[in-house]
């Protein structure tokens, strides 16, 4: 496993010097799974690795699932043991494309972009279309977008004595500067 995460790295960096790519590795990454009246669950992971192929629109992130922080230490270990089981599944992963994109069409003010992709996470894969912002920022692309998963989706059990503390639909809000 640390053979494909160290490839998938060296990937990024081989192809942050080829013309038409950009990535980062300073990638964020924000979910949310609260329910009103209870306890926030939300977390947030700044180190996602994501790269962009500008000629052709596709794109792929990813993100080490220990890299999740909550506000709540015990959130974050409960989250890690139980719920998503890090140890097993190190690794969350998007691959897509955003249809019709054009780098060179890309200005300071933000446009609206369709993404369609899998997310494979907890070792189940599910398809995602999400609606993105994308604009340039000097010599650099940001990337906004936002969409919902349902845990069923995905195995993640979440236990009764804490199903109605947690949503079963998470809402995922990702930003990248490329």
């Amino acid at each position: 496993m640390k053979k494909i995460i160290l490839f998938f790295f060296l990937s990024i960096t081989t192809l942050s010097f080829s013309q038409g790519k950009k990535s980062t590795k300073t990638g964020e990454i924000t979910f949310e799974a609260s329910v009103p009246s209870f306890e926030e669950v939300k977390a947030t992971n700044k180190g996602v690795s994501c790269i962009l192929n500008t000629k052709t629109g596709e794109i792929a992130a990813l993100a080490l699932v220990k890299g999740f922080r909550f506000k709540v230490a015990l959130m974050e270990e409960h989250f890690n043991e139980n719920y998503i089981e890090s140890n097993k599944y190190p690794k969350a992963v998007f691959k897509g494309k955003i249809e019709n994109f054009d780098s060179s069409k890309l200005s300071s003010t933000a446009q609206k972009f369709t993404i369609k992709g899998t997310l494979e996470i907890h070792g189940k894969t599910k398809d995602i279309i999400s609606i993105a912002s994308i604009k340039k920022t000097g010599n650099s692309i940001d990337i906004t977008n936002e969409f919902d998963v349902n845990v069923d989706d995905f195995n993640i059990e979440i236990p009764n004595v804490v199903s109605k503390k947690l949503s079963k639909e998470v809402n995922v809000k990702c930003h990248y500067v490329l």
